[in-house]
């Protein structure tokens, strides 16, 4: 794979091309004429569904990077972008008071021949956080972009610029590279000063990806952390402590906290200015194992209304995190498919809004029970539509992982018994039904969650239910939070665990080196997809080449 050579410049504050003009041709625009086109800039508006923040909440101090506040308002937690297609992208900045958004965008990393782009307006609403869409990009590129913040009213007062990178998907096939992993700050290990912040975020920003899926837990809204740590061997584990992380998060401005905290990291926010995110949300943006409509039964909150929760979370999530308006659904659910160039399509789903209550799971009728109707349907339609000789489908949950809640409860998909399906498990045989029924045999299950690396092959001449055809799942995580050991494996749709690495002991820190993240490489010329397992450093644990299965 040939990776991209170029690395973001420092910041610039040169003379720009005004908004709307053509971009440098021998740039990026290789024979196109059409330019850099903004949509409507996105104005912050609360999510229907989600409350809007109280000024006296909204308006309390940030927890953030070291910075001066000074007479220019600043952008406080580094840029990123998200969502990058072959056309658009979104960027987004979080300032230190209201503020202008303001984009500059260029195939050059000194930004000579840059577009400006005029941005959202940073509210109190949103944290003074903004994305900003960008359309009718070049394709298959290397861009380079900075953001400022700018006085509302007085547009000679900014901030300095912070740049990120960004790589658009290809038109025509070519090779196509992309990390996964999920699950950070948890289990009290939370931003590390000794390491830079998350030890593995080094390793994942030396692999210079075209773009990062993370597969849910982007925060631990219900992870506190303490200053230090003692570890079994006499080590010291330091975190970082703000008000927001010294307890669970309720209200809006609590969970907005959460995602200022992660962002404290030096080297992760390095790496997502460096590289594009595609986020999905699972239970700890939130709370542990949640599911609708719950009432907890836990000391720690006073707000024990899990809809309510989840409704301030899911503002949170779309206030600080680069997701595009391409999801379907009319509530606020975040699946959606992005069509990545003619070798690749992936569909990340939400397998937590629409979850039913966790029971045993061995309920013997159709529920609808983790995708729920309409995202089942529209997984079902949109595969059958995909032209893409890959179809990576990105779960929040793994498939034939017995993961429970409790004693006698199941959190995950899989019910521990080996019979047919039952329960959750009838909602995926329709699913892994459809695909056989559709002809789609390229199809990858990408997840986290379970706090371990490995790789499971299942097929039908293993399983209790066998109207599916020969697939895989790979399992990465977690990038900077507890580390458990491997789960069971639920025979009913013939799992075979062909990989594992984890940790013999539960919780272990990442200084024991059980942090994982996958990898992904698609060869334009072959079209082949290879999957690398990597640890904490990045070195490579296991790796499996898939050829296509013939159209």
């Amino acid at each position: 794979m040939n990776l991209p050579s170029r690395t973001p410049s420092s910041p610039l504050d040169s003379p720009s091309t005004p908004a709307g003009a053509a971009l440098g041709r021998r740039q990026i625009l290789r024979g196109t004429a059409a330019g850099v086109v903004l949509a409507a800039p996105l104005l912050g508006g609360p999510l229907l569904g989600a409350p809007a923040a109280s000024a006296s909440a909204a308006g309390r101090a940030p927890s953030a990077p070291a910075f001066v506040r000074t007479g220019r308002p600043v952008l406080t937690h580094g840029v990123a972008s998200g969502d990058v297609t072959t056309r658009s992208a979104m960027l987004w900045s979080r300032a230190d008071r209201p503020a202008r958004l303001v984009a500059e965008i260029s195939g050059d990393p000194a930004f000579r021949h840059a577009v400006r782009i005029p941005g959202p307006l940073l509210t109190a609403s949103s944290d003074f956080t903004g994305s900003l869409p960008l359309h009718r990009l070049p394709a298959g590129e290397e861009l380079f972009y900075r953001l400022r913040a700018v006085d509302p009213h007085d547009p000679r007062r900014s901030g300095p610029w912070e740049s990120g990178r960004l790589v658009t998907a290809p038109e025509r096939r070519r090779d196509v590279r992309f990390l996964w992993s999920g699950d950070v700050a948890g289990q009290g290990w939370g931003v590390n000063p000794d390491l830079g912040g998350f030890r593995i975020a080094d390793a994942m920003r030396a692999r210079r990806a075209d773009f990062y899926l993370s597969s849910g837990d982007n925060v631990y809204a219900d992870g506190v952390v303490t200053g230090s740590v003692a570890l079994p061997d006499g080590r010291i584990w330091r975190n970082l402590v703000t008000e927001e992380k010294s307890k669970v998060a309720e209200t809006l401005a609590e969970f907005h906290g959460n995602y200022r905290y992660n962002l404290l990291a030096d080297n992760w926010r390095a790496f997502l200015a460096e590289t594009s995110v595609i986020a999905q949300w699972d239970d700890h943006e939130v709370t542990n194992n949640w599911y609708p409509g719950e009432i907890l039964d836990d000391d720690r909150y006073t707000e024990r209304r899990v809809d309510v929760l989840a409704a301030r979370a899911r503002r949170a999530f779309h206030d600080y995190m680069p997701v595009s308006a391409v999801s379907p659904d009319p509530d606020g659910r975040v699946y959606r498919v992005l069509h990545l160039g003619p070798s690749l399509d992936l569909f990340v789903l939400d397998m937590r809004t629409h979850k039913d209550p966790n029971t045993s799971s061995m309920e013997t009728r159709a529920d609808g029970g983790v995708l729920g109707e309409r995202q089942t349907a529209w997984l079902l339609r949109e595969l059958a539509r995909s032209r893409a000789t890959w179809k990576v489908i990105a779960a929040d949950l793994p498939i034939g992982l017995v993961v429970r809640d409790g004693e006698t409860a199941q959190e995950g998909l899989a019910n521990g018994d080996p019979g047919s399906p039952r329960g959750r498990e009838i909602d995926l045989a329709r699913v892994l039904s459809g695909l056989q029924r559709m002809g789609i045999r390229n199809h990858v299950w990408l997840t986290a969650d379970v706090h371990y690396t490995a790789a499971h092959h299942y097929s039908p001449d293993r399983a209790a239910y066998q109207r599916f055809d020969p697939f895989w799942e790979f399992v990465a995580g977690p990038l900077n939070a507890g580390s458990f050991p491997h789960g069971d494996l639920d025979a009913t749709f013939g799992p075979s665990r062909e990989f594992v690495s984890s940790p013999q002991a539960a919780n272990t820190s990442p200084l024991e080196g059980h942090q994982y993240f996958g990898e992904v490489e698609v060869d334009g010329r072959t079209e082949s997809l290879t999957v690398t397992l990597r640890d904490v450093v990045g070195a490579a644990l296991y790796t499996r080449t898939l050829e296509p299965a013939a159209r």
